[in-house]
């Protein structure tokens, strides 16, 4: 039995990093949320700017996981 050890570290290496990509990305939505919740009482750029980058992050993690699905589900292909 033979084991391609670099095709093995490259697999790991990419899962690792699109694991922390998306946790970041996952988190930077948060806080797009926490400046929603904080500028809910005065109006102006940072009520549109965290609602605005809330939406792309947790879009952004959506289509990550939709891939990911795509990329399992043999009846997609």
């Amino acid at each position: 039995m033979h084991l391609d050890w670099t095709a093995l570290g490259q697999v790991t290496a990419v899962s690792i990093s699109v694991t922390v990509a998306v946790v970041v990305v996952f988190a930077l939505g948060v806080l797009g949320l926490a400046r929603l919740e904080g500028a809910r009482g005065r109006q102006g750029r940072t009520l549109a700017l965290g609602l605005t980058q809330a939406a792309l992050c947790f879009l952004a993690c959506a289509a990550v996981v939709a891939y990911g699905i795509f990329l399992i589900v043999p009846q997609f292909h």
